[in-house]
């Protein structure tokens, strides 16, 4: 299955990246690093990870507070969000149904 990102997905990481090293260099990194390492997680078992809400799937991040929330669409994997797990817990759930 192919694994692509919602253009607002993709806009979150890079905040999170530039966030992360801007307090430490080599952080941003290591975020980058670690969102590589889940998506490929992500993409290798899909229907691996706990159910958020309805078709909506979430893998935690290890090192960072962060989830990412993907749901399986025909044969691709769309990652709808990578958000924090702390802040606006629901903002993202308007883009189930409009990625």
């Amino acid at each position: 299955m192919e694994l692509i990102f919602a253009k607002l997905a993709r806009a979150e990481m890079a905040e999170a990246k530039c966030y992360y090293e801007q307090q430490q260099r080599g952080l941003g990194m290591t975020f980058q690093h670690e969102a590589a390492v889940s998506a490929r997680r992500i993409s290798d078992q899909p229907l691996a990870w706990q159910v958020e809400i309805g078709p909506i799937r979430r893998f935690l991040f290890n090192r960072f507070p962060y989830k990412m929330l993907h749901a399986i669409r025909g044969k691709r994997i769309i990652v709808l969000a990578v958000a924090h797990q702390h802040r606006n817990p629901d903002y993202w759930i308007e883009r189930i149904n409009n990625p």
